[in-house]
């Protein structure tokens, strides 16, 4: 087994070594406007006001094949007649969230979900910088939400991918909604990185695996965070891959910790094995164990959300205050 693995990995090295340089950016007809950050900053303070309810924002993160989780935590919530105001997601996190956010209901993206095929969004490509062309994935994104803008999504979306020069964390909120999943979800050194204008960008979960702190900048009251990061004491680390994951594994889990200090509610579901992605029942019981811990918590969702309407003052003792 272990000589396997030194002749896959070798063999992978001499063609990368002679690969060419891929082209990127390939827009369609459709969807002609790159993936752009476009942040209002007031946008949801205006709303609050208007409403007079909390903003409640759901932070969707990285996870790979666990991202199913989150499709559990979308039917448990829906469930409940509790839709967000805003999404942000990060990796498998802003798939979902893309999905959600053009008017799918729960049970579609579930159908979406067990019906994708590895060919869908999956498709080899050697270079010297990934092995995994990710085209597929924005194809099967935009395809999929009738190819809607992300400025035009039903529910606010904002999708965290990771600048690869300099490792800034980027928000993208307009344009190519496609394109933005692609660039969130391109694990370096397998997915090749997403250029878009001029920039390389890689997975978001390389600086915000679970991105509470954008909920918080755009002004969201509650946050609910679903953190479906694999545990590293869970983590097989008997080959080069199960080596690579927990490399990812261990850096993800330090980077979560702060930012899931300042959310309102966090969502663990309990997916301790690493699910594959094309696994219809590991998909099944991902998508089981996300409803499961968003129920568990509906009673404190519901009374943060409470706690925090009762704190919002109208507009005109607002503007009376000292």
């Amino acid at each position: 087994m272990k000589k396997r693995y030194l002749i896959l990995w070798s063999m992978l090295c001499i063609f990368c070594a002679h690969a060419q340089e891929p082209i990127f950016a390939v827009q369609t007809a459709l969807d002609p406007v790159n993936a752009q950050e476009k942040l209002d900053l007031d946008q949801f303070e205006r709303i609050k006001q208007r409403t007079h309810k909390p903003i409640v924002a759901l932070v969707l993160g990285s996870g790979g094949a666990r991202g199913y989780a989150h499709i559990g935590v979308l039917q448990a919530l829906e469930q409940q007649g509790l839709k967000p105001d805003l999404i942000v997601g990060t990796s498998a996190g802003s798939l979902v969230g893309a999905l959600y956010a053009s008017g799918k209901t729960a049970d579609e993206i579930t159908h979406i979900a067990l019906s994708m095929k590895v060919n869908d969004v999956r498709e080899i490509t050697l270079t010297r910088k990934g092995f995994l062309d990710g085209e597929k994935v924005a194809n099967f994104i935009n395809k999929n939400i009738d190819h809607r803008l992300l400025q035009d999504m039903k529910i606010p979306l904002f999708v965290v991918a990771t600048d690869l020069k300099t490792g800034q964390k980027k928000v993208f909120n307009y344009g190519n909604t496609g394109q933005a999943i692609q660039a969130s979800t391109a694990i370096p050194s397998m997915f090749i990185p997403v250029k878009i204008a001029g920039h390389e960008y890689v997975d978001g979960g390389l600086v915000s695996p679970v991105p509470v702190d954008v909920a918080r900048q755009l002004g969201a009251d509650v946050i609910i965070a679903v953190d479906i990061l694999q545990p590293p004491q869970y983590t097989q680390t008997t080959n080069m891959w199960g080596l690579f994951n927990q490399n990812i594994n261990i850096m993800q889990q330090r980077l979560s910790q702060i930012e899931l200090k300042s959310a309102d509610i966090v969502i663990r579901p309990d997916i301790r094995e690493k699910a594959h992605i094309f696994d219809v029942k590991e998909r099944e019981t991902a998508l089981q164990a996300g409803f499961l811990a968003t129920q568990q918590q509906m009673p404190a969702i519901e009374q943060v959300i409470a706690t925090k309407k009762s704190q919002i003052l109208p507009l005109h003792l607002v503007r009376e205050k000292p």
